[in-house]
């Protein structure tokens, strides 16, 4: 029998999710994308339209985020 930590683990994301504001659209198939701590990223896709809000994993977007307030807390 599997430890059941090890299997939990395997149900949980290895890379974490980010939001940001696409900044722009590059002629490379890739996206600019500002996130909330100021910095600048840039990840592939162009599924989001400059000015909105993206979700971003393993350096690509995934899709268009909602347009919320973001907090930003540390533990």
């Amino acid at each position: 029998m599997a430890n059941v930590y090890v299997r939990f683990q395997r149900l949980l994301p290895r890379e974490p999710l980010q939001i940001g504001t696409v900044a722009a659209l590059n002629a490379d198939g890739t996206s600019t994308v500002t996130l909330p701590s100021g910095g600048s990223v840039r990840v592939r896709g162009q599924s989001v339209v400059v000015g909105s809000k993206a979700f971003i994993r393993n350096g690509e977007v995934i899709g268009e985020a909602p347009n919320l307030t973001a907090y930003t807390m540390e533990v």
